[in-house]
C-alpha cells in the first residue's frame, strides 16, 4: 500500500507544482490577492504531498517490501536497517526524489517565510519554483518513478552498491543536494527580478540567507565527500578530479563568487546585474552536475544511471532554464544600472576581483570535465583529463585568489588609500614572510613552492585573525578604552557575521596548508608482506601481525591487523576486503591512523598462494587539516547565518551596536 500512496501523492504534488505556476504568476500580473494567496498555498501542500511521497519510499526500505522495485534492487534481508533507509537515496530514482522533496522544501520555506517580501516579487519567485518543481517532478513519474511494482514479488532483493553501504551515504547526498538544489531559491529570486524589472538591497537581504545556507551544506557535503573517499577507496588520496567530484566543485566556486557579490549589492547597490547572472550560473551548473551523475556521458565511481534518455530529459531542462534565464538577462539586465560608485581599490572592487578569479577556476574546472567530451564527439577517440591539468590551469587561478582573500575584509567601502590596508595587514603579512623563509630553511630551496604554501596558509590564518582584530581596535578608539578593554563585552558587540568571516577564512588558511603539505611530503609503499614481516615508512614501522576471516551482516572479509610503531608510541590498525556474496563485489576497508600532524594509512588487496598479501602503505601529513578547514567554514557559514541582520529578508529593530558597523 506504500507504493500506491507514494505514487498518489507524487502526482498530486505534480498537479499542483502545476497550479503553483499559473495561479502566482497571473495573481502578480492582475494584481490579484487571492491567486498570489493560493500560490503560497499551493507551495506548502506540494511540500506536504512530496514529504509523504518521500516517507513511502523510506517506508518501503526499511519495511523489506520487495514488491516495489526498487527496494528490489537496492535493498535485501541482510543489509542493515541503516542502509535499507539511505538506500532511499541511493539509487537515481531515490535520488531523484529526494531532489524533488528539497526543491519543495525551497518553495516552502519562500510562501511560510517570505512574509516581509513585496508581494508580487514572493508570487513570481514561486511560480519560477513551480515550473522546475513541474520539470522534476514530470522527470520523477514519466522517466524514473520510485513506486514501480513487482510482480511476483521477489522474497529477497539484491543489495545496495556494497561502496554505498557505509555511513557517508547517509550524510553526505543529503548535504550535497540540500546545497544542490537550494540554489534553486537564488535562481527563482533573480527570474523574478528580472520580470518585475527591479533589484534592490532589500531583494539582496532576501536571496542572502538562501545562498548562504546552500553554500554551507554543499561545503559539508563536499567536506564528508572527500572524507568517504579517503577512507573507502583505498586509494590513500582525498580528491581525485573525478568528473563528478568537479560536478559538486564548480557550483560551490560559483556560489561562492554570489555569495560575496549579494554582500556589495546589499550593502552599496552594487554589481545588480553581475549578482543576477552569478544566480542563474549557480543554479544551471547544479543542473549540470545532476546531468553528469545520471547520463552515463562520463564515467564516474559516482554515476547513478547511464541511461541516455535521462540524460537528454535533463539536458532539455538545462538548455530551457538555463537559455530561458540568460534571455531574460540579455533583455532586462541592461536597464538594472546601479548609482553606487566605487574606486578599483575598495571593499566592492575587492569583491568584483574575486569574482573574476573565481569565474577563472570554475571555467578551468568546466573545461577540464568536459573536454574529453568534446574530443570523443569530434574525433571518436577517448582521452581523460586528470591532475597534471589542474595543476597547470587550476592552481595558478586559485593562488592569487587565495592571497587577495586576506586584503578583501581590510578594504573600506567606496575607497581606500593602498598604504593604510597595507597597514592593516602588517602583521600578517609579517608572519607569512616568516613562513616562508622557516620552510625554506626546513624543507631546502627545492622545497620553495611547499614553503610557499605553508606562507599562504598562515597569511589567511592571520588575516582572518586581523579581521576581529580590526573591531577590537575601531571599539578601542571610539569607546578610549572602555568597550575595547572589556573584552567580554567587545565579544558580545561584535557581529556573529564578523567571527563567521573570520572563521571561514581562517579555514581556507587550514585547508591550504593541509593540501600542501599532503602534496609535497606524503610517502607510500606498495609491497607484499606475510605475517610478522615489517617495513619502515617515514620513520615508522608498520607489522603485519595477523591475518585472519570474518563475518559481517551482509559480507565475508579477510582481516589484516597491524601495528604501527613510531616516536609517538604504537598503534593497531585494521584493514579489511570485503566480499558481498549478493553481489559479488569486493570492496576495501582502509586502517587509518590520526594524528595532528598526520596520518598513518593502510589496506590490503589480495592474497597470493604462498600467504603473502599486498599492502598499501601511506603517509599522509596533515591531511586531517583539510577536513578541519572545511568544517571551520562551514562554522563560519553557520555563524554568519545565525546572525539575525542576515537571516531576516527585511530590516527589524536592532539594540545599537557598540561597533562601527559601517566597518564591516
Amino acid at each position: 500500500m506504500a507504493a500506491e500512496i507514494g505514487q498518489l501523492a507524487l502526482v498530486l504534488a505534480f498537479v499542483l507544482a502545476a497550479v503553483q505556476v499559473v495561479a502566482p504568476f497571473w495573481g502578480a500580473a492582475r494584481r490579484d490577492a487571492a491567486l498570489m494567496g493560493l500560490g503560497r498555498t499551493t507551495a506548502l501542500l506540494q511540500l506536504v504531498f512530496v514529504a509523504v511521497a518521500f516517507a513511502a519510499l523510506a517506508a518501503g526500505f526499511v519495511g523489506k517490501d520487495f514488491s516495489i522495485a526498487l527496494v528490489a534492487q537496492h535493498s535485501n534481508l541482510a543489509q542493515p536497517a541503516i542502509y535499507r533507509f539511505a538506500a532511499t537515496w541511493g539509487s537515481h530514482e531515490g535520488s531523484m526524489l529526494l531532489w524533488v522533496l528539497i526543491l519543495a522544501l525551497q518553495g516552502g520555506a519562500v510562501a511560510l517565510f517570505g512574509g516581509r517580501l513585496r508581494e508580487t516579487l514572493q508570487a513570481r519567485v514561486l511560480g519560477v519554483q513551480g515550473i522546475i518543481g513541474v520539470a522534476f517532478l514530470g522527470f520523477s513519474l514519466f522517466t524514473s518513478n520510485p513506486f514501480l511494482r513487482l510482480f511476483p514479488a521477489p522474497t529477497d532483493g539484491t543489495e545496495l552498491n556494497p561502496l554505498l553501504q557505509d555511513p557517508g551515504l547517509v550524510f553526505h547526498p543529503p548535504m550535497l543536494y540540500l546545497g544542490y538544489v537550494g540554489f534553486s531559491s537564488a535562481f527563482s529570486f533573480a527570474m523574478a527580478g528580472l520580470i518585475e524589472g527591479h533589484v534592490d538591497a532589500g531583494w539582496a537581504r532576501w536571496i542572502r540567507p538562501f545562498v548562504l545556507s546552500s553554500w554551507i551544506c554543499l561545503t559539508a557535503g563536499i567536506t564528508m565527500g572527500s572524507i568517504w573517499a579517503y577512507y573507502t577507496l583505498g586509494w590513500g588520496g582525498w580528491w581525485f578530479w573525478d568528473p563528478v567530484e568537479n560536478a559538486s566543485l564548480m557550483p560551490w566556486l560559483m556560489g561562492t563568487a554570489l555569495l560575496h557579490s549579494s554582500i556589495a549589492l546589499e550593502r552599496r547597490g552594487a554589481l545588480i546585474s553581475w549578482t543576477i547572472l552569478l544566480a542563474i550560473l549557480t543554479f544551471s551548473l547544479s543542473l549540470i552536475g545532476t546531468f553528469l551523475v545520471r547520463s552515463g556521458v562520463l564515467t564516474s565511481v559516482h554515476a547513478f544511471a547511464v541511461d541516455p534518455r535521462r540524460g537528454i530529459y535533463i539536458l532539455g531542462i538545462i538548455a530551457l532554464a538555463t537559455g530561458t534565464a540568460l534571455g531574460m538577462f540579455a533583455w532586462r539586465a541592461p536597464a538594472m544600472r546601479t548609482g553606487a560608485l566605487f574606486q578599483p581599490l575598495s571593499r566592492e572592487g575587492g569583491l568584483a576581483v574575486n569574482n573574476l578569479f573565481l569565474m577563472a577556476a570554475t571555467a578551468t574546472v568546466f573545461l577540464g570535465t568536459f573536454y574529453p567530451v568534446f574530443v570523443e564527439i569530434a574525433g571518436g577517440h577517448s582521452i581523460s583529463v586528470g591532475r597534471p591539468y589542474y595543476e597547470l590551469t587550476f592552481v595558478p587561478v586559485v593562488v592569487p585568489l587565495l592571497i587577495l582573500v586576506s586584503f578583501g575584509p581590510m578594504l573600506n567601502w567606496k575607497r581606500n588609500v593602498a598604504r593604510e590596508v597595507l597597514m592593516r595587514l602588517r602583521w600578517p603579512l609579517i608572519l607569512s614572510g616568516l613562513a616562508l623563509l622557516l620552510g625554506i630553511l626546513a624543507f631546502g630551496i627545492g622545497q620553495v613552492l611547499a614553503a610557499a604554501g605553508l606562507a599562504l596558509g598562515s597569511l589567511l590564518i592571520a588575516g582572518a585573525i586581523a579581521i576581529p582584530a580590526r573591531y577590537w581596535k575601531i571599539s578601542s578608539s571610539l569607546n578610549k578604552g572602555g568597550l575595547g578593554g572589556d573584552l567580554g563585552r567587545f565579544l558580545r558587540a561584535t557581529p556573529l557575521a564578523v567571527w563567521g568571516m573570520a572563521s571561514a577564512h581562517a579555514g581556507l588558511g587550514v585547508t591550504a596548508i593541509g593540501v600542501t603539505a599532503v602534496t609535497a611530503w606524503q610517502s607510500n609503499k606498495i609491497l607484499e608482506m606475510k605475517v610478522g614481516q615489517s617495513v619502515e615508512l617515514a620513520g615508522a614501522q608498520y607489522t603485519l601481525n595477523s591475518i585472519g576471516d570474518v563475518v559481517g551482516p551482509n559480507y565475508q572479509a579477510q582481516q589484516a591487523r597491524f601495528t604501527v610503531t613510531s616516536h609517538a608510541g604504537s598503534r593497531t590498525l585494521v584493514s579489511e576486503r570485503r566480499l558481498f556474496p549478493a553481489s559479488q563485489t569486493t570492496t576495501t576497508q582502509a586502517g587509518i591512523g590520526t594524528g595532528f600532524l598526520g596520518n598513518v594509512y593502510v589496506s590490503i588487496g589480495e592474497q597470493n598462494a604462498d600467504g603473502a598479501l599486498v599492502v598499501r602503505i601511506w603517509d599522509h601529513p596533515l591531511v586531517d587539516w583539510i577536513w578541519s578547514g572545511g568544517f571551520l567554514m562551514v562554522l563560519g557559514g553557520a555563524l554568519s547565518l545565525s546572525d539575525r541582520r542576515f537571516r531576516v529578508g527585511a530590516a527589524r529593530p536592532v539594540a545599537r551596536a557598540q561597533v562601527v558597523k559601517a566597518s564591516a
